[in-house]
């Protein structure tokens, strides 16, 4: 891909057996990784990022099967289990010199960041999630008419080959439909920010599907073994979302409190892609939560 954050030097950095992840990082003082959703790569975080990098270490990868980093093919979803993403992203921390770290997740990458908290909680000393719900909760939540908003996580949960053929008969005008309908404030994925993405997801239709069949499978069977077992998040949680639960009809504080005791839960009035959409805002909240 073309662009890079400002002033962020990138590296390829093996996480796993031939899987290598592309990283920008920058700054100095306590880390803060952060990790990108659907359907975009690291450069969500090109505000955000710059601004944290003032006083902190920030690392900001590719997560796998997307953006520049290795796609594994695996049409079953084991690979892009949540639990095998979150051990890419503590291998990424261990090779960058970090045994622990803060770290901040929206979308995809926010359950990638929920998983790694929960399988991980000596590595991880902050968390911060952008707009999700655990996977648990996610599926639970959805009912009647109104879940034909998470269409897209149907779809995918379908068998390989399906999906697969579908999205990939007209990437564009898919991932598309998740950039624009998702964005409340169009100019904050500019027109040539918008082309990578596009770019980006039309080279990882593959490894995208897995990602989110996975989440319809061995992720959700992971959650629920988390949930039977009692285990919480121990670490200081903030969670920002637009007012899901007014829509689909939930509480979203209450689900989130089962999971994690030390929350800051907020309701945020910008669209999906919120630190593009509200940099300022989600710099200020991730500040916050790593001087609890």
């Amino acid at each position: 891909m073309g662009s890079r954050i400002p002033g962020f030097d990138y590296h390829r950095v093996e996480v796993a057996d031939g899987v290598t992840l592309n990283t920008a990082v920058a700054g100095n003082g306590r880390p803060i990784m952060l990790l990108h959703g659907f359907p975009q790569t690291h450069l969500v975080w090109r505000h955000v990022a710059v601004e944290l990098a003032a006083d902190h270490t920030v690392i900001c990868p590719d997560l796998r099967g997307y953006g520049d980093s290795d796609k594994p093919a695996d049409p079953t979803g084991a690979a892009y289990a949540k639990r095998v993403m979150g051990d890419d992203i503590v291998a990424l921390a261990q090779a960058l010199g970090h045994e622990r770290f803060a770290l901040a997740g929206h979308d995809r990458g926010a359950l990638v960041a929920i998983r790694t908290a929960l399988d991980h909680p000596e590595r991880v000393t902050h968390l911060a999630s952008l707009d999700v719900l655990p996977t648990l909760d996610m599926w639970e939540v959805m009912h009647g008419v109104t879940a034909a908003t998470g269409f897209h996580l149907y779809l995918m949960a379908q068998p390989a080959d399906l999906p697969e053929q579908l999205i990939g008969a007209s990437p564009d005008a898919f991932f598309g439909h998740f950039l624009d309908s998702w964005t409340r404030d169009p100019a904050a994925i500019p027109a040539e920010i918008r082309a990578e993405y596009l770019a980006a997801s039309r080279a990882a239709v593959a490894s995208i599907v897995a990602d989110y069949r996975a989440s319809a499978t061995i992720d959700l069977e992971h959650d629920r073994a988390d949930r039977a077992a009692g285990n919480t998040l121990g670490m200081p949680v903030t969670v920002l979302q637009q007012d899901w639960g007014a829509f689909l009809g939930f509480d979203a504080a209450a689900l989130w409190s089962a999971w994690a005791p030390d929350l800051d839960h907020r309701t945020v009035g910008c669209g999906h892609f919120m630190a593009e959409e509200s940099p300022g805002e989600i710099t200020g909240a991730i500040r916050e939560l790593v001087r609890r």
